[in-house]
């Protein structure tokens, strides 16, 4: 066996130190990562046995020679030499990255050694989610694990959607179980299906992200069923495992530190994620509409196409040039200086723009203007200590944050504690416990509602509206709602908004304010039977109420209306394990670890719902008793979940080289009818540590493992028996009415049966290596609803059916380049890629609806197909699979348009591949990091480009054509729009294809295009209206984005001599600074609209932020 170099050597040293005439050296020894201080850390004179240790606030003293090289060691860290040239040093130690006696946390919170592991696991260090801070510590973890995909919605506080190697369930849950202390803790959401299709609300973020950063210590992903098992069905998608921090006993006397820290960001609009408006035309349809209510404008032809109207604006009783308000399109009057024209802010009575003409120009203040930057403050401050029996620390956080919507907001508030005590020499007491309170105001409204902005700015917008005027008619006139989009001259009503509302009037009176408080906890007692045995008790329990209300002012485009929602949840978690680790043989040759437990799970979750109903009566008084009819019975939700599980697993080790590890768990679930509530899943893993066998100078570890497990999943609650829903009375006469999926008593628990296999290896005295994974994966008796007939009373029954596999490849690799005294490159690399296939559904089906979203597409699980299907109508293309053909439109518009085919797969939501590459520079007391984090394939349906191509506010909407005439004139007069990439069908419909322009399989074939496409109107070749394919609006998901920058400088304690400061850091941060490389126009690939199953959606979607920030730390 190799020997390795041990801390108690070291410590042997110091008890034998002989001291030389010498100088007195004293320091302090810092985390690189964290910058915390690092005691223990061993300290000696290089070439002699003169050592010491650094105490609890990393702190030393020793005698040296003038001169003299010292050593700094310990266990996990990379060693530095320092030159002993002054009486005060200042040292950091970066984390080895392959340290080969690296300790982790596994299941249950256990640490073991990873080489014993014979499943994979990725960690993160607390420092990696603190530095550069996210308000969802979940999206900093985007680009630094293998085999995860992280998506957020973009939005303010919005959640995060956490996928670990591809999703399995067709319509459960495929997020990873998030685990804290032990703990498991609620992730939900508790968005509405209204959300997730697209059709407006509120994105109130992930539970998970109540988390404080700052009480991060570090995050292990367990990745596989192996490493998940002990958990139980619910970690059946992986597992989030975070430590948080704790204090630090100290032998021999007793210790205190406080560290408070500061940071602020501030994040501006990335431009190249917004829409990009032509500003060359004014409001309205053109002559789509042109003949239904525009009249014809005075002594000028120019005008009787529709884009103008002709009206006494002024009262002077001379006709004006009006521009059609009313329209929320831009296919209007070309922009013209020399023209006095009238628009909205004409009409208002109220404001001093009253009957007032403009110049019919561009706006100075764009769609852009309305975001305002956001901005982020951050403050910590911890206090932490111990003694020789005890340790405690008691944290506070103060989080907000100010978004791009004007009177958006979040604020959050953390208190975190933990405390330990030695109650004797077998007794051990600890407890963590950590409150939240998060408040929200003004959280962006998402998807196609007027509460989102980009509705407008994305989809139907007049793009001559200018930003500062509906500002300022909102600020200066009683914040009134004045809007853009006003009937306008000759409606009955010419000053009501017609489809949307004035901005700010929308952002600052129709909003959310919601209010979570949680509790998340546990106390332990670990009792220490003998030298080999250890009984654990643990109760656990996470708990939050919360509070959502919602408000539509009563001079809205819609119905006003206060909505409000209370929820509630408790979960408690009791468990007790005898944990058992021995050696064996006669060189204690043999190890064994083991543990046998029991888990007791109790979950509860209530929801009631109200709203008022046809309005409010008075304005600005949100309550429901100010309904203006009598609000509706509320909407009443219940569950409770029981799970009583006993687990057991066994690690057996042979000479620290072969490893062999047993687990298994049984569940009993109170979701399954009692004839199968009872499931068992176990799991085997090996690993081999072939490198002990080899003698090499250029190997430093080599491991081989594999695993296998079969687990199992419950059904959702209340699956089982049908419940009737009572509805509003009518008449006196109570109403109730059957569920539209039925329910089945005879379920069976879902199956997932995995196997894994692993190679790491680290070379070149570990500056080299790679951990490869390749993993497969199939999810079988899915809890499914089936199509049933209508006769039966309702749609749809659950099930079990169907099979989804999942299989790929995983990377994760590091790299130190360069390292001499003061400088040091490391390189870490994470790459994956997963196959999905859906295998079979209930019965001969070959397709699962999972959501249909507006703009006429689907999101299937297709038989044969990955799991994430797009489905809508498609184009014709050249021979089946060439380019797109257009055809002659034989109407008044003359020109090419699309073919529109059948309805068929346009798309996939799955990625090719995702990676993520950092770099990180030391020099000295400064450290450079950088993330770039990369999705490549994948795809979107954007409604906006759906909307926004039929109303002419994109940019190359205008402008003009390769024969330099504008697109928007008459194709006949030379103007509209050559697209080369399509191919031309000389014939107007698809009948007429014939023997001349067909194939020999009988696919149309086409020609080279020049036949360009009428763009004068809403009626353009590429406008919705005309019903063009689905397949024209779908996108491309790929990205390349610089992810994060951190530049942090840390004080010399030169610097700090004489102060009672123990250290100071300071960083200047970056994140999402920019995009790379992006296949898709106008928005950032990865925009949705919140967490869950129905992903590759893009509607109303907001721009990305770019932020930077400073840091600021002081140790004491």
């Amino acid at each position: 066996m190799k020997n390795k170099f041990s801390l108690w050597s070291v410590l042997a040293f110091v008890l034998a130190a002989n001291f030389a005439i010498a100088q007195s050296v004293s320091g302090v020894v810092s985390d690189a990562g964290s910058g915390d201080a690092l005691p223990g850390v061993a300290v000696s004179e290089k070439g002699t046995n003169n050592a010491t240790l650094t105490d609890f606030d990393g702190k030393f003293t020793i005698k040296a020679v003038k001169g003299a090289t010292l050593v700094f060691s310990s266990m996990g860290m990379e060693s530095k030499e320092v030159v002993a040239s002054s009486d005060f040093i200042q040292v950091s130690l970066s984390a080895s990255a392959s340290q080969l006696d690296e300790v982790v946390v596994t299941a249950l919170g256990m640490t073991r050694e990873k080489k014993s592991l014979g499943y994979a696991t990725q960690d993160v260090d607390g420092a990696e989610v603190t530095t550069v801070k996210d308000a969802n510590f979940v999206n900093s973890l985007s680009g630094k694990v293998a085999g995860v995909q992280i998506k957020s919605s973009g939005t303010l506080g919005g959640s995060a959607n956490v996928v670990i190697r591809g999703s399995s369930s067709l319509t459960g849950n495929n997020q990873a179980l998030f685990v804290v202390d032990g703990m498991p803790i609620s992730n939900s959401t508790g968005n509405s299906s209204n959300i997730a299709r697209g059709r407006g609300g509120y994105d109130y973020g992930n539970a998970a992200m109540d988390i404080n950063p700052e009480d991060i210590e570090n995050i292990s992903v367990l990745k596989g069923a192996a490493a998940t098992a002990l958990y139980g069905s619910r970690a059946s998608n992986g597992v989030v495992l975070i430590t948080t921090k704790s204090g630090k006993s100290s032998q021999g006397k007793k210790t205190l530190g406080v560290t408070v820290s500061t940071g602020i960001t501030v994040g501006a609009i990335n431009q190249n994620t917004f829409v990009r408006h032509q500003q060359s035309y004014g409001p309205g349809y053109g002559r789509f509409y042109g003949g239904a209510y525009i009249t014809t404008a005075p002594g000028d032809s120019t005008f009787t196409d529709g884009r103008a109207q002709s009206y006494d604006a002024n009262g002077d009783g001379q006709a004006d040039i009006a521009l059609p308000m009313g329209e929320d399109a831009s296919w209007g009057l070309a922009v013209d200086p020399s023209l006095d024209v009238y628009d909205w802010e004409s009409i208002f009575p109220e404001l001093d723009t009253y009957q007032q003409s403009k110049k019919h120009v561009a706006a100075e203040n764009g769609a852009l203007s309305f975001y305002e930057q956001s901005v982020t403050r951050n403050n910590n401050f911890a206090i932490d200590g111990g003694g020789e029996n005890t340790s405690f620390r008691l944290s506070a956080t103060s989080f907000d944050q100010k978004g791009i919507v004007p009177g958006s907001h979040i604020g959050r508030d953390n208190i975190a504690f933990s405390g330990r005590f030695n109650a004797s020499d077998k007794l051990t007491v600890s407890a963590k416990a950590n409150y939240i309170n998060q408040n929200g105001k003004g959280r962006y409204g998402t998807g196609y509602d007027s509460r989102n902005p980009n509705q407008a700015f994305r989809q139907w917008y007049n793009v001559l509206t200018d930003m500062d005027a509906q500002r300022n008619t909102y600020n200066n006139f009683g914040q009134k709602n004045y809007s853009w989009n006003a009937y306008g001259y000759g409606a009955a009503n010419p000053t009501k908004p017609h489809y949307f509302d004035n901005f700010y009037y929308s952002a600052l009176q129709n909003f959310s304010t919601d209010s979570r408080n949680r509790i998340i906890g546990n106390i332990m007692a670990e009792y220490q039977i003998n030298d080999w045995m250890k009984l654990t008790g643990r109760m656990s329990a996470d708990s939050y109420t919360e509070l959502r209300e919602e408000r539509i002012g009563t001079e809205s485009v819609d119905v006003s209306m206060y909505t409000r929602n209370n929820r509630a949840f408790t979960e408690q978690n009791n468990d007790l394990y005898l944990n058992m680790n021995k050696n064996f043989g006669t060189d204690d040759e043999i190890s064994f670890s083991g543990l046998l437990g029991y888990n007791q799970r109790r979950s509860s979750f209530q929801s009631i719902y109200a709203s008022t109903n046809g309005g409010l009566v008075v304005p600005g008084v949100y309550a429901l008793s100010n309904s203006v009819a009598a609000p509706a019975a509320p909407s009443e939700g219940s569950n409770t979940i029981g799970v009583d599980g006993i687990y057991g697993q066994a690690s057996v080790g042979y000479q620290n080289f072969l490893y062999l590890d047993l687990s298994a768990r049984q569940d009993v679930s109170s979701t399954l009818p009692v004839e199968n509530n009872t499931y068992f899943y176990p799991a085997a893993s090996l690993s081999l540590i072939w490198s002990e066998f080899v003698d090499s100078d250029i190997l430093s570890f080599g491991k081989l493992r594999a695993n296998w497990a079969n687990v199992g999943s419950d059904a959702p609650a209340n699956a089982l028996v049908d419940a009737y829903g009572i509805g509003t009375p009518f008449n006196g006469t109570t109403l109730a009415s059957a569920p539209s999926t039925q329910n089945n008593s005879t379920l069976l628990p879902e199956n997932t049966a995995s196997t894994e296999l692993g190679l790491e290896v680290k070379l070149f005295d570990n500056r080299f290596g790679f951990d490869l994974s390749a993993y497969q994966r199939s999810t079988t008796n899915q809890i499914l609803p089936a199509q049933v007939s209508t006769a039966t009373g309702t749609y749809y029954k659950y099930v079990n059916a169907g099979q989804v596999d999942n299989q790929g490849f995983e990377v994760s690799s590091y790299i130190t380049p360069v390292k001499t005294k003061d400088f040091q490159w490391d390189v870490n690399i994470n790459w994956s890629t997963n196959d999905n296939t859906v295998v079979s559904l209930f019965g001969d089906s070959e397709s699962l609806l999972l959501g249909s979203v507006q703009g006429g597409v689907n999101m299937t699980a297709r038989v044969g197909e990955s799991y994430g299907t797009l489905e809508g109508t498609q184009y014709v293309r050249a021979g089946g699979d060439g380019a797109p053909l257009v055809y002659d439109w034989s109407s008044s518009r003359g020109g090419a348009r699309y073919y529109t085919g059948d309805v068929g797969v346009i798309g996939n939501v799955q990625a090719d591949w995702r990676g993520g590459i950092s770099n990180a520079i030391s020099y000295k007391n400064v450290r450079l990091s950088a993330l770039v984090d990369a999705q490549w394939g994948g795809n979107f349906f954007s409604l906006d480009t759906y909307y926004g191509y039929g109303t002419g506010v994109y940019d190359f909407q205008a402008g003009t054509n390769a024969a330099g005439n504008p697109i928007r004139t008459n194709v006949e007069d030379g103007g509209g729009l050559t697209f080369e990439e399509v191919a031309y069908l000389g014939i107007e419909t698809p009948q007429q294809w014939d023997g001349v322009t067909v194939d020999a399989d009988g696919n149309p074939v086409g020609t080279a295009n020049s036949t360009p496409m009428w763009m004068n109107d809403y009626g353009n070749a590429m406008g919705w209206a005309l019903g063009g394919p689905k397949e024209m609006h779908i996108h491309d998901a790929s990205f390349v984005k610089l992810r994060e920058v951190a530049l942090t400088y840390t004080l010399p304690t030169s610097a700090l001599a004489g102060l009672p400061v123990a250290g100071v850091d300071v960083s200047f941060v970056g994140r999402n600074l920019a995009i790379l490389y992006k296949n898709t126009p106008w928005s950032d690939p990865e925009a949705g609209l919140a967490a869950g199953n129905l992903q590759g959606y893009q509607s109303g979607a907001y721009p990305t932020l770019r932020e930077v920030g400073v840091n600021l730390r002081v140790k004491f």
